[in-house]
């Protein structure tokens, strides 16, 4: 039986909102989010409705939800487990509970908007005060893209924390990986790097991996270069993509 939060959002499906938001995450045959059903709901509405019913969901709900065929009852089912996360701080046994649970159900957490609203609110804040090692397990052997992707991104948490050391590493284990997705989240986090320490993002840059004889900049996918660099002032940015 579907759960409250689920009735809710089947209520607000918009028919003319799906061919757009298909399109946008890639749903096509070959592509990325091949096969992925939209109901036409934009994040707004589902933050709201999280907003109004996450206190009276359970991780039962949640279990049904987050298997959903169904792109934002996915998401809204992981927007309420990032609420259930924060809202738990004297009770790290529950919090626990919440990331095993996210852990074990990556298989639905399937798209790059599934990953980067809720990896880092929960797995990496859960880690902060904990053993990292699961974002090198993730990063080096994840399953899936996703798994890979949750690896970099919930490093987000460590660096706002001022803790920028996993995020370089993990960097540098997924810095050649093949596809865009990637590299545009392995720039994205090199850029939070940036926020917190402009001189350790540019000494990064301008040094070589163990093993390789150019500088980072010069070997990183291009993708991941503009997006990190993406806040360096003009001249400065300039000169790093003419290499």
């Amino acid at each position: 039986m579907d759960s409250k939060m689920e009735q809710i959002m089947m209520g607000l499906k918009d028919e003319s909102q799906i061919a757009n938001l298909s399109r946008f995450f890639k749903t096509g045959k070959g592509q990325y989010g091949e096969g992925d059903l939209f109901l036409g709901i934009k994040v707004p509405q589902t933050r709201e409705v999280v907003k109004g019913n996450w206190k009276d969901c359970t991780l039962a709900d949640i279990e049904s939800m987050v298997s959903s065929p169904y792109h934002e009852i996915r998401l809204c089912a992981l927007l309420t487990l990032v609420q259930m996360f924060r809202h738990a701080k004297k009770d790290p046994a529950f919090q626990q509970e919440c990331v095993e649970f996210y852990l074990s159900h990556t298989e639905y957490i399937n798209n790059w908007d599934l990953v980067d609203l809720s990896c880092y609110e929960i797995l990496g804040s859960w880690l902060l005060k904990r053993d990292r090692s699961i974002l090198y397990e993730l990063a080096r052997n994840g399953k899936t893209i996703w798994e890979q992707r949750i690896a970099m991104v919930s490093c987000m948490a460590l660096v706002r924390n001022g803790e920028l050391d996993d995020c370089i590493r993990i960097a540098d284990i997924l810095l050649h990986h093949k596809h865009d997705l990637m590299h545009k989240a392995v720039g994205w986090m090199l850029r939070e790097v940036d926020k917190r320490d402009p001189v350790r993002l540019r000494d990064y840059l301008r040094t070589a991996r163990e093993g390789e004889a150019l500088p980072r900049y010069k070997s990183m996918p291009r993708t991941a270069l503009r997006y990190a660099i993406e806040k360096f002032p003009e001249e400065e940015r300039l000169e790093y993509l003419k290499g």
